[in-house]
């Protein structure tokens, strides 16, 4: 949607990232430029003075569900899938230092050597400090994937929108990069996600995240400047929530 929306709708903002956003044009593990420039989008938006939290995957390293199929106990294999996301956490935390954003990781799973544990009173006041909190490992839980880690999270500090930075720019009927007319949504609400099993997040997310009416936006990461373009209802995007229309759904945030 492309309109004269006013910025900053949202003031507190929690950013989901996949590990393979980190992969740029690799097919494993890190790339130095797409973490950097992943960086510069964030302190783009940092610098609005937003509010920022980011839940990080870690399937550019290891994905849990994977390591099941290898035969590892999926118990021991989510595990593994946790200390990935700590690892990329490390990484985007260092490119943003670099930008001279103050940030700090903090684990689900404590590792008081490499970064803090994660306490929600903490957390708030390195919110409130104008730090951007970058949550890792998860829930700590096997059997969650990050996106309910991230919805868990985002209500947990009270967050006015969760951000899903992925490879496309919104939500799809089908996988467009398969699917030749695949339809792009412009606004969905909860029950639309879970009854047509949309694959944007997993379904005990969209739930969560219907139960305490906390809404989605969707956009691509991939896109320069998609973050702020996003946030400021200039991008394309799709939106997930109660409303009955994106425009009506933005303009209820102003």
């Amino acid at each position: 949607m492309k309109g004269s929306i006013q910025p900053l709708p949202f003031k507190r903002i929690l950013l989901k990232l996949s590990g393979e956003a980190l992969m740029g044009e690799k097919s494993y593990g890190l790339d130095p430029a797409t973490v950097e420039r992943i960086a510069l989008d964030i302190k783009s938006v940092h610098a609005l003075g937003c509010q920022i939290c980011i839940v990080i995957g870690g399937g550019n390293i290891f994905r849990g569900i994977n390591g099941e199929a290898q035969g590892i106990d999926r118990s021991t294999s989510d595990y593994m899938g946790m200390l990935a996301t700590v690892m990329n956490a490390l990484a985007l935390q260092n490119a943003l230092e670099k930008q001279d954003v103050d940030t700090r990781v903090q684990s689900a799973i404590p590792m008081e050597t490499v970064c803090e544990s994660y306490v929600r009173r903490r957390a708030l006041y390195h919110l409130e400090k104008k730090r951007v909190i970058i949550f890792a490992a998860g829930s700590g839980n096997p059997f969650f994937t990050t996106d309910t880690a991230a919805v868990l999270r985002a209500n947990e500090m009270g967050c006015d929108v969760l951000m899903k930075g992925t490879k496309v720019d919104g939500v799809y009927s089908s996988d467009p990069t398969n699917t030749k007319n695949a339809k792009r949504f412009e606004h969905l609400n909860y029950l639309q996600v879970l009854s047509e099993n949309l694959r944007v997040m997993d379904m005990a997310a969209i739930a969560l995240a219907r139960e305490n009416h906390l809404p989605l936006i969707v956009f691509s990461i991939q896109e320069p400047n998609g973050f702020i373009k996003a946030l400021t209802g200039h991008g394309t995007f799709t939106s997930i929530s109660n409303h009955a229309n994106q425009q009506q759904f933005l303009q209820g945030r102003l």
